[in-house]
């Protein structure tokens, strides 16, 4: 995540701002809490990404991984979900268990397909270079040469997220992305395992935080005042 961008939101005084190239665009922070978080990309192997939605959390952490790709410091990205329903049933869906787990896992087909192109990311895929899929997936597999990706961990359980971490294998980064305010788990965030991993890992070696708040959304305005007066500090 190198080069410079003279006047980009989210520089700090003194220091250079960064950017992240892409085949299609060339991505710069948006607030000062993105700067952080794209700083922490590359100087830390575990990130945590914390915030509500609309923060850019999912979409850098896809973009470093593109980058990192193309300059061949990683062989393969992966990206992983959990499969919660949020208000709807899997068995009542249509389809079997890969239509059914589509749906959630399309943030971040979109994602790469705006930074890659569709036919480059459908050829990368089916040479297995980029893997998508649900969490169960990653049982009993040691991660190496990967920068991996949860999105949406809020809804992994305690044992879940354990088991996610302990697949990170040698010269590998990984991202885990959630609003810890958003949990749709039986039990909600008492039985989160990424409040539970933040409250375990943050502050040992190797392992970053990045929080944001309805003030980082880069979405529509509209969505940082939704943020807020569903968490009750809207005026």
């Amino acid at each position: 995540l190198d080069g410079i961008v003279e006047g980009e939101p989210g520089e700090r005084a003194g220091m250079p701002p960064i950017m992240i190239r892409t085949r299609r665009k060339t991505i710069v922070p948006r607030s000062l809490t993105q700067a952080d978080y794209m700083r922490s990309l590359v100087s830390n192997d575990i990130i945590f990404a914390l915030g509500p939605a609309g923060t850019g959390k999912t979409y850098l952490a896809v973009a470093a991984a593109v980058e990192a790709l193309n300059r061949q410091e990683v062989r393969r990205i992966l990206l992983v979900r959990p499969a919660v329903e949020a208000g709807e049933k899997l068995g009542f869906l249509p389809g079997d268990l890969a239509q059914k787990i589509d749906p959630y896992l399309r943030p971040l087909y979109d994602a790469l397909y705006e930074m890659l192109g569709f036919e480059h990311v459908n050829k990368l895929i089916e040479r297995q270079i980029i893997e998508i899929a649900p969490l169960a997936y990653m049982r009993g597999r040691t991660l190496n040469n990967a920068f991996i990706i949860l999105d949406e961990s809020q809804n992994t359980t305690r044992e879940q997220m354990k088991m996610f971490l302990t697949r990170f294998g040698q010269n590998s980064r990984m991202v885990i992305a959630g609003d810890p305010r958003q949990v749709d788990i039986p039990g909600g965030d008492r039985m989160s395992g990424l409040a539970d991993a933040v409250e375990k890992l943050e502050g040992i070696e190797g392992f970053g935080t990045i929080r944001f708040t309805s003030a980082d959304v880069v979405r529509h305005p509209i969505v940082g005042r939704i943020v807020d007066a569903y968490e009750g500090t809207g005026e």
